[in-house]
């Protein structure tokens, strides 16, 4: 009874929360963020998650360009390491460690999240330190144990090549600079989008895209209340929430660490102790470890972990396993494959 209880006061949070979100676009002190496009009508109804756009408007020249930068380790101190080293496009966009490695073999202290739809992102970072991926790029390419460089060192790199100078020359007026370097690699990334995955397909209308299972693990997401937090059209990445909302769960973890303050490092306020960016759940069947600590190896323990704490619900496994086929359909397509 208890656990039906929770379940229902969960459900109507969530649908009250989102009704909100669509009818009067207002972010909350959490800084809930628009959704991007319309809110959509498939065949199962108003749903609250959007499509990724089948075409993006962006600069090519630009796209190409950023494409080399974001796999070159010029980028890095020594040359060691490029963006592609954390962020591999052919590995969900991520490097699947707890843990990613930076310059002279030194650790990140959280999960890398992926890459791709991370345009789609109010904030960059796990406590949301920067609002654009601009800004990711100048923090990344400074911080010590990532690339642990600076602009003059990599401009001075970049300048002794030829085709990089050309390639600048004919975009920026002024040539190789930081901010054409930070512009072209991000608008590369805001490239990195994965659209029409099975249940894109579902939104679009497609009324066979999906199993019985998958649509039934897709009710069962909204009606718990997953939904209050994960909706959109990056099916979240558009808001802060505190881990551990029902109960305790850094008390459960134990070891509680500063990176483990979330929100609180950046604003310094109390209330946001423990908060972070709500992750995207696009492509989330390929980017395990799950969490900023990476303390869930499967999609199964990450949906079991979030229900218990977030929404105070004790899951079966069939339900488990409802949810989980449910998040495999946000799997997308890049560049024609599915699977990256």
């Amino acid at each position: 009874m208890v656990r039906k209880l929770g379940g229902v006061l969960m459900a109507l949070a969530g649908l009250a929360l989102v009704t909100y979100y669509f009818w009067y676009s207002v972010p909350d002190r959490r800084e809930l963020h628009e959704i991007s496009g319309p809110v959509v009508v498939s065949a199962s109804g108003l749903e609250p998650i959007t499509p990724i756009p089948l075409d993006l408007k962006l600069d090519v020249r630009k796209v190409a360009l950023g494409k080399r930068l974001f796999h070159d380790p010029q980028l890095s101190h020594g040359g060691t390491i490029s963006c592609a080293h954390c962020h591999n496009l052919a590995n969900g966009g991520m490097d699947s460690l707890p843990r990613s490695i930076g310059v002279a073999g030194s650790e990140i202290n959280v999960n890398t999240p992926t890459v791709f739809n991370s345009g789609f992102n109010f904030r960059q970072f796990w406590d949301g330190r920067v609002a654009t991926l601009e800004d990711h790029i100048d923090f990344e390419s400074k911080n010590p144990c990532e690339m642990g460089s600076n602009w003059d060192e990599v401009i001075a790199k970049l300048d002794k090549d030829a085709a990089y100078r050309r390639d600048f020359g004919i975009i920026y007026p002024g040539g190789i600079s930081n901010i054409a370097i930070k512009d072209v690699i991000a608008t590369f990334e805001r490239s990195l989008t994965t659209p029409n995955g099975k249940f894109d397909r579902f939104l679009r209308g497609d009324k066979n895209a999906l199993s019985g299972d998958e649509l039934a693990g897709y009710e069962l997401f909204k009606s718990l209340g997953c939904i209050s937090c994960h909706q959109g059209q990056n099916v979240g990445g558009n808001m802060y929430e505190k881990l551990g909302i029902v109960d305790d769960y850094f008390a459960h973890r134990g070891n509680v660490q500063k990176v483990d303050f979330g929100r609180y490092n950046v604003t310094g306020i109390e209330e946001q102790r423990f908060e972070f960016r709500v992750p995207s759940l696009r492509n989330v069947a390929l980017t395990a470890p799950y969490f900023h600590d990476a303390s869930a190896a499967t999609l199964e323990q990450a949906v079991a972990i979030m229900a218990k704490y977030q929404l105070g619900v004790d899951l079966s496994r069939d339900e488990i396993a409802r949810i989980v086929k449910f998040l495999k359909t946000l799997t997308g397509i890049y560049q024609g494959d599915a699977g990256k």
